[in-house]
């Protein structure tokens, strides 16, 4: 039997580390669960979820070119059992003048004449702010 990704296999713990578990799979290979992969909610340490020897369900994430396979266990529950993530609240559209110029097709002359006159008016706004910090102690000499 093959590894390929995506597919779901029985796989024994055979070792944990403070950053996954390892996993033999049924044609004798080992694959690692990352510790992110181990379940749903956040794992602090590994040891509370699995065990040496414990039977799991993994699925196949990925096979690298040098033999290491990528397995999750989060990924393996079927979708009914694995608790929904509440939706992340969504930012309000802030449509300014910026965002709005960028969405309509600009050619170069427009995107030049853009980059111009913002470039102008940063070197005026520095000159301004230098110039002021030159002078000594009161009026200009002459």
């Amino acid at each position: 039997m093959s590894i390929e990704v995506g597919s779901k296999v029985q796989g024994k713990v055979t070792g944990i580390t403070n950053f996954g578990a390892f996993v033999e799979l049924p044609d004798g290979k080992t694959g690692l669960v990352h510790i992110s992969e181990v379940a749903d909610n956040y794992v602090k340490d590994i040891n509370e979820h699995l065990k040496v020897g414990d039977e799991v369900e993994v699925k196949v994430m990925n096979v690298e070119a040098d033999g290491k396979i990528g397995l999750s266990i989060r990924k393996a529950k079927p979708q009914a059992e694995r608790p929904e993530r509440p939706a992340r609240p969504r930012r309000e559209n802030r449509s300014n003048d910026r965002n709005e110029r960028h969405q309509q097709k600009e050619n170069f002359e427009q995107k030049m004449a853009r980059f111009l006159k913002d470039s102008d008016e940063r070197l005026t706004t520095l000159k301004r702010a230098t110039e002021s910090k030159r002078g000594g102690r009161g009026a200009r000499r002459g």
